[in-house]
Parts: structure tokens; C-alpha cells; sequence
């Protein structure tokens, strides 16, 4: 067995799991504080929470493609 693919494997789910799971909740934190209603700029903390949203929604399907045979060739 090739140990150091199966840690590098390993490292690279871990990383990607975290990147996940911080741009979630990033973009819940930033939504919930643009619904305050003393902010002065919620539009701005809004399309951070959306970008943080799609950004995660991106990583999502970028994982799909790299797990389902169909799509990556």
C-alpha cells in the first residue's frame, strides 16, 4: 500500500471538507447579521453571504464531477 497517497488523500478530504463547512457557515453568520436591523450596510454582508453560499455550492459540484466517471471522462 502507498502510504503517502493514502495521507495525502486523506489531507485533501479534510481540507476540502473544512473550506466547506467554514463558507456555510460564513455565509449563515453574514446573513443573519445583515438582518439586524441597526447595520448600516446589510446589501454588502448579503452578497458576501451569497458569494460565500455559491462559493460552497461550487465546491459541492466540483466534487460531484470528480466522483461521478460519467463526467470526468
Amino acid at each position: 500500500m502507498k502510504w503517502l497517497e493514502l495521507v495525502t488523500v486523506a489531507g485533501a478530504t479534510l481540507v476540502a471538507a473544512v473550506t466547506v463547512v467554514v463558507l456555510y457557515s460564513l455565509g449563515v453568520r453574514l446573513t443573519a447579521i445583515a438582518a439586524d436591523s441597526r447595520q448600516a450596510s446589510p446589501g454588502v454582508k448579503k452578497s458576501f453571504a451569497y458569494i460565500c453560499f455559491g462559493l460552497c455550492g461550487l465546491a459541492v459540484l466540483f466534487g460531484l464531477y470528480l466522483i461521478i466517471p460519467y463526467f470526468s471522462g
